[in-house]
């Protein structure tokens, strides 16, 4: 019998009959015991992302390419934050670090790993310096030592092409099959998450020192693309957020708010919650109808009163706040699911996409 699915969203809430249609083949699968569908769903490449599955059998295309992917929070100080200037300031991150600007040597980075080290990537990755806008949970908010007025640096970034690496040594020899040997491939997945992890710290300390301000430990680093093996089964989790008592910030757009929240998601909801506004719109769908609606220079400079840096023109359409669903929704529903509690809500200052070639390299 196929696995059961459940999706935590309102009547009201948009999720394409194309992410449920996967969600559905997902539960198909051999071995699947359940499926969650987070309010954030949407269809992915061979598995919807915004989705925890449970399975005795364990499959690596349903964790994806971008193992280790997460969203980490830092808390900074900085006086007088001005988004034009600090955006000026801000690190060309596309570009590596050597590990000895981090004091690391080769064998402190998971797997030898070099490649992208301390750099952002594409698509719906950013760096982004944020202002606590609003304390919906006092207690909790303290408890992180978060207040009104605060800033922050969040980033969002993976694995840098190791987990592309991993998936697609897999998928050469077993396409979408199960993993063979689960322990090998555990292993190599670990050492990916370990790396996401690094990567983030090693982001936000590049944007500290650029900024001058000093680096610090998150207090908030939660992965997003994983598998972990729980009661002797594997839940895997492609765009959803460990929910089992966990602090999670869940990303909305270049031009919303984001939120923290405390999150508390049981068995059904595979101990998870979503990770962000999730798509409402494929890339191709929004650069067409973005361009359309906006300017670019509309883009680089949200209502907000932000700052974009992005000098990838046909990203700053893909990732234009209108590509993705109200993140206030997504948030509605968990809070209607007893899936979370909000404790912040944080607004951006300056995100970084990629590197502006218009004011030379850094």
């Amino acid at each position: 019998m196929p696995a059961t699915v459940t999706v935590f969203a309102s009547e009201g809430s948009w999720i394409e009959s194309g992410a449920v249609d996967q969600c559905h083949q997902v539960a198909a699968l051999d071995g699947m015991l359940h499926v969650a569908g987070m309010p954030d769903l949407h269809p992915g490449k061979g598995a919807p992302i915004g989705a925890a599955m449970t399975s005795t059998v364990l499959y690596p295309h349903l964790v994806g390419s971008d193992i280790g992917c997460g969203i980490a929070v830092f808390p900074i100080a900085l006086k007088r934050p001005d988004p034009q200037k600090l955006a000026a300031k801000f690190p060309d991150l596309d570009v590596p670090v050597d590990p000895d600007w981090a004091d690391l040597s080769a064998e402190d980075v998971p797997a030898g790993h070099l490649e992208g080290l301390g750099t952002v990537g594409r698509g719906n990755h950013f760096a982004e310096l944020a202002r606590v806008h609003e304390v919906l949970d006092a207690g909790h908010a303290q408890r992180l030592g978060l207040a009104a007025g605060d800033l922050v640096l969040v980033v969002h970034s993976g694995s840098r092409g190791l987990g592309e690496r991993i998936l697609r040594a897999h998928t050469e020899v077993h396409g979408a099959g199960p993993a063979a040997d689960p322990a090998d491939y555990l292993a190599r997945h670990d050492a990916a998450v370990r790396w996401g992890s690094l990567n983030r710290r090693l982001i936000a300390a590049r944007v500290a020192d650029a900024l001058g301000a000093r680096p610090a430990e998150p207090v908030i680093d939660q992965c997003h693309n994983l598998v972990e093996v729980r009661d002797g089964a594997y839940l895997h989790r492609k765009g959803a957020a460990p929910g089992d008592g966990r602090d999670v910030l869940i990303a909305g757009t270049r031009g919303t708010p984001s939120y923290v929240v405390a999150a508390h998601a049981g068995d059904d909801a595979g101990r998870s919650v979503a990770h962000g506004a999730g798509r409402k719109m494929s890339r191709a769908d929004a650069l067409v109808r973005n361009r359309a609606k906006h300017t670019v220079e509309e883009l680089r400079r949200p209502p907000t009163g932000s700052v974009v840096v992005c000098g990838d023109r046909q990203l700053l359409f893909e990732e234009a706040p209108g590509a993705y669903k109200r993140i206030e929704q997504v948030i509605a529903d968990l809070v209607a699911h007893g899936l979370a509690t909000p404790v912040v809500s944080t607004v951006p200052v300056v995100t970084y996409k990629t590197a502006d070639p218009r004011k030379g390299r850094r």
